[in-house]
């Protein structure tokens, strides 16, 4: 009989993610996956699973999950009180759920995303190799609803460490960019860049971060549509930058004035509406 795990309550949104599906852009299929994908690491080797197994990705915290068999659970992404029937436990370190017990996770001081590992991963059926849900184009599972009952792979021993600080998402945010594919459209571009203050807009998503503030002059008119990565800062007509996360189109027709460094794309993963952003131009 499969173990399983029951979503009780999902907080604002809860989704099933991985490592992502790359590759396959040329489909029209953009990568998904965690928008933090170290934190979501490092859950899965808290609980012992493969670094690609699937787990949870929770807007706001506040889920709350019950577990039909026994199982190893971690909690990762920013600080964020945990509970286990009532009693506070730890983030960022393997905690061992009983049957029939109840985590309880509540809302990060900061950051906008925290991730649950559980022993085993989340067993649901891939797609493109992935278990991820993908919000754009609605590959892989439904967002995950109250009373959702999850299946759980086999479990691995869990591995612990030694001291894991927990993410410390910042209030304001240096942000590194290579110029280009289309920085001629716009009058010194690497200024303009450099000069420029924005903030995280609330209309920000996991197709990408808009940001407003410092209005970027750009030529007038649109390009053919052409291909668009994770990272790609798109400026459309407004001159209001948009960063594109995991869920991005794959193609699109606003210039592109440059590419965020991946390392710092998880940071503006979790960067809440209002957070101060700064675009640091590098070779």
């Amino acid at each position: 009989m499969k173990r399983t795990i029951t979503i009780v309550r999902t907080g604002p949104q809860a989704l099933i993610q991985d490592l992502g599906r790359p590759g396959h852009a040329h489909l029209g299929v953009p990568p998904s996956g965690a928008v933090d994908p170290d934190s979501i690491t490092l859950a899965n080797r808290l609980v012992g699973n493969p670094e690609t197994a699937a787990g949870l990705e929770l807007l706001l915290g506040g889920a709350h999950i019950t577990a039909d068999a026994s199982c190893t659970v971690a909690v990762t992404g920013p600080a964020v009180e945990v509970r286990i029937d009532g009693r506070l436990a730890d983030s960022h370190q393997p905690l061992h759920l009983p049957k029939g017990s109840t985590l309880e996770i509540g809302t990060p001081d900061t950051g906008l995303r925290t991730y649950l590992a559980v022993s085993g991963g989340i067993d649901t059926p891939p797609a493109l190799g992935s278990r991820s849900t993908d919000l754009l184009s609605g590959i892989g599972p439904e967002p995950l609803r109250d009373n959702d009952v999850l299946e759980l792979g086999a479990p691995a021993p869990a591995n612990g460490a030694d001291v894991v600080p927990p993410l410390r998402a910042p209030r304001e945010l240096d942000v590194p960019i290579r110029l280009g594919p289309r920085d001629d459209w716009f009058d010194d571009a690497e200024t303009q860049l450099r000069q420029g203050v924005w903030t995280v807009s609330d209309r920000s998503n996991r197709v990408g971060v808009r940001l407003q503030g410092t209005k970027l002059n750009r030529r007038d008119g649109e390009i053919p549509s052409e291909g668009m990565i994770t990272g790609a800062v798109q400026v459309p007509p407004d001159g209001h930058p948009v960063v594109f996360l995991n869920d991005h189109p794959t193609t699109g027709g606003y210039p592109v004035i440059g590419v965020v460094d991946r390392d710092h794309l998880r940071f503006l993963g979790q960067a809440r509406p209002g957070t101060t952003v700064r675009f640091r131009p590098i070779d």
